[in-house]
């Protein structure tokens, strides 16, 4: 239609300079956390087999799906989580590598779900997991890792808290009340809505497994069948000295159907949003997935970029610190180049490529403008430096754009002269 004007899909975002720099923040933020704890980065599909998802996954998933026929007639999905792509993943390739597999990844998923605060129809995702090892020890290493993503965003203690618990302790429970193994993914999806849902209703419908809201509440004010794996990863978290980060919680269940064992969550201490992450053992998952022919214990979690942003931003200390970090890297160039002589010209331009061979980051006028303008867009597009070269040349003049101080250099010694000052702490910058 004419005059009409189109907007991103709801749920979808678009990415502006500002937008990107800050996803590059929580990308640098994870990738360097899971590197230097030993995990080796891996890339799945964005679109796969429908029936992947479908095989077992179980809870809401399979209602959130962007499930369509491809043009080839086959029934695909745009990936709504990587847990089940990881899985099909190490089922073919496991033996290539050794035991046990500690993997990461970022990327893309999609769900149709109500785009909300913390919550959108496309997200990215930090997805963390060990395959291969069946102790506690691969459960504590794991939140080890969560905890330590949070403390690298700049988080302290008192701004979260993880919520451990066992889906096992919720089994036993209700396999004494008779609930059978082919309705146990229903009791635990109500098991884990305790906390959203109104109690007339969980009343009602937890009636029907033959066990009362007043039971349920109980078990999770004294959850002693889960204190034993409980107390092996805290042991484990407090050597580390991780241990004041982290609390027993059974009304921790998560909806997906293929955990089996613990499962966490973390949380903002004030409880004021959704998760800002979630994760557990999947012990099954790789075997149900090849149908029998590999069977690998697993343990794995997810953070997504929309609920620690939005708690980054809501946390002073947090904050501050991701504002230094784009103030540092999302400038469009480290040094912008001041002409105010169209006869310096020449000279500009091979320092322009000099300097940018040599991995220093710098942007120029493309056409001839007044010096004061020359210095309105260095300072709009962040550069830390100012390079004068004028009438003067070979000498040339360096303005610090944060402290205001000049200096003299020849541009022989440019090059040297700049990566040095970029290795200096820029004063008003950090302040």
């Amino acid at each position: 239609m004419a005059g009409s004007t189109f907007q991103a899909l709801p749920g979808f975002r678009d990415f502006t300079p500002r937008e990107c720099a800050v996803r590059n923040y929580l990308f640098e933020t994870w990738r360097n956390v899971a590197r230097r704890c030993g995990y080796v980065e891996y890339e799945t599909p964005i679109l796969e087999d429908t029936g992947l998802y479908l095989k077992k996954s179980g809870g809401e998933l399979s209602s959130q799906l962007f499930r369509f026929e491809d043009q080839g007639g086959r029934d695909v999905t745009l990936r709504p989580e990587v847990t089940a792509s990881l899985a099909r993943i190490a089922a073919t390739e496991q033996r290539q590598y050794p035991k046990p597999l500690k993997w990461f990844e970022i990327g893309q998923c999609f769900r149709y779900e109500k785009p909300q605060k913390g919550r959108g129809r496309e997200f990215h995702q930090f997805n963390v997991d060990i395959l291969g090892e069946a102790g506690p020890g691969a459960d504590a290493e794991l939140i080890a890792l969560a905890v330590e993503t949070m403390l690298s965003f700049g988080f302290v203690e008192g701004d979260f808290v993880v919520r451990i618990s066992d889906r096992n302790a919720w089994v036993k429970f209700a396999q004494a009340r008779g609930v059978s193994d082919e309705v146990m993914p229903d009791f635990l999806n109500l098991v884990d809505k305790l906390e959203r849902e109104k109690p007339e209703v969980l009343t009602e419908k937890l009636a029907k497994f033959g066990a009362t809201l007043e039971e349920v509440k109980s078990f999770v004010a004294n959850p002693q069948d889960a204190e034993g794996s409980f107390q092996e990863i805290l042991t484990d978290l407090k050597a580390r000295g991780f241990g004041k980060f982290v609390e027993l919680d059974l009304s921790i269940v998560r909806g997906l159907a293929y955990y089996t064992g613990v499962v966490f969550e973390i949380f903002d201490s004030k409880k004021s949003m959704r998760a800002v992450a979630g994760g557990g053992r999947y012990d099954t998952l790789v075997k149900t997935i090849s149908d029998g022919a590999v069977d690998m214990p697993a343990t794995g979690f997810a953070m997504g970029d929309y609920v620690i942003r939005n708690l980054i931003e809501e946390t002073t200390h947090a904050a501050m610190q991701m504002e230094v970090w784009l103030k540092r890297n999302a400038a469009g160039c480290e040094v912008y180049m001041v002409i105010p002589d169209e006869t310096a010209l020449d000279h500009a331009l091979g320092l322009v490529t000099e300097l940018r061979r040599a991995g220093i980051s710098v942007d120029l006028p493309l056409s001839s403008v007044k010096v004061g303008k020359q210095f309105q867009a260095a300072e709009k597009c962040g550069a830390r430096f100012a390079l004068i070269v004028d009438a003067e040349f070979p000498s040339v003049k360096i303005k610090n754009l944060g402290n205001r101080q000049e200096e003299i250099c020849q541009a022989t010694e440019l090059v040297a002269w700049i990566k040095q000052r970029l290795t200096e702490p820029d004063g008003p910058l950090l302040a």
